[in-house]
């Protein structure tokens, strides 16, 4: 048991370094390529912060694990926008570009109603993980397609001085400190988890979703320290399309994935609850506050009560 918390530390420590190499670099190449640090956050540094979800995804998806499959999307999407999002907020308020928000929120919106559909039906069939990469495929094209007339340096990095070779290494240890790291805290916390008799649909929806989440809320804290208001926001957005479209896209190609009857009842709509909150916090402006940062932080923790419930069969 000692052994399981020294490897959640060591991922912790790993998450934090990372995390900083991640935001230093990623604004630095903004800055370079004259991009908005939000067109970085939606595509570089989400895919970074999204690729614990998808070795995890994966794995499990060519082991027949259905239920770590899902209970990883579905949790780390709700886990991103309700204690990643949230804890953001609570470090410091976040103010964002109306026009882009909306843009790439809608398309988030569009992905995960896509998935409920698709879940809906029962499995994940090949042509329904064909069309999730497509549309990868399409939002990777529009944001390039908008980041080209707009001009970036919204930001100063402390490493826009330095040359290419160098923010282009630490973005890579940077990207590989926090993979490496969560790898750890999942292995941890699934060892920990285990030991208790938890099912395989908790653990995916509760421990390894909120271990996986771990680089997108390390990334977004300390972007939101640094208040790059636009990073913090756009990995969010970002992973959550990251995750439907690439990680289940990428799953449902490969193999086909059941959908357990848990996630129908009741995981997927507490997902899109999630995304339509967020919606309802910024309609009338381009703003999210402390309130609601506590908002959906005590939204998280009544999501992970449920779940301890629905473990225990009381609900």
């Amino acid at each position: 048991m000692v052994t399981l918390f020294l490897l959640i530390l060591a991922g912790f420590v790993l998450l934090i370094a990372g995390a900083d190499f991640i935001v230093k670099s990623s604004v630095a190449m903004a800055n370079k390529l004259k991009i908005p640090p939000l067109i970085v956050g939606l595509t570089v540094v989400a895919f970074g912060t999204s690729a614990p979800e998808f070795v995890v995804s994966l794995t499990s998806a060519l082991e027949g694990a259905e239920g770590l499959v899902l209970g990883n999307v579905v949790g780390s999407n709700i886990a991103n926008i309700l204690l990643i999002l949230g804890s953001s907020v609570l470090i410091y308020p976040i103010y964002f570009d109306r026009r882009a928000f909306f843009r790439d929120y809608g398309f988030l919106l569009l992905v995960t109603l896509v998935f409920v559909c698709f879940a809906l039906t029962g499995v994940f069939v090949f042509w329904m993980g064909v069309v999730m990469l497509l549309m990868l495929a399409a939002f990777i094209v529009l944001n390039y397609l908008s980041a080209r007339n707009k001009a970036g340096g919204e930001y100063v990095s402390a490493w826009d001085h330095k040359s290419w070779p160098f923010v282009i290494v630490a973005a890579v240890l940077g990207s590989s400190a926090i993979v490496y790291g969560a790898d750890l805290l999942v292995d941890g916390a699934v060892g920990i988890a285990k030991a208790f008799g938890v099912s395989a649909e908790i653990i995916g929806l509760t421990v390894i979703a909120v271990g996986t989440s771990l680089p997108e809320l390390a990334t977004s804290c300390v972007a939101a320290w640094r208040k790059q208001n636009d990073l913090a926001v756009g990995n969010v957005l970002g992973s959550n399309i990251w995750n439907i479209v690439f990680i289940m896209g990428a799953a449902a190609a490969v193999t086909d994935v059941e959908v357990p009857a848990q996630f129908v009842r009741y995981d997927i709509w507490v997902m899109l609850a999630a995304t339509l909150l967020l919606l309802l916090s910024v309609w009338r402006r381009a703003y999210l506050g402390r309130i609601y940062g506590a908002l959906f932080v005590i939204c998280y923790i009544a999501y992970l009560t449920s779940q301890v419930l629905i473990a225990r069969g009381l609900v």
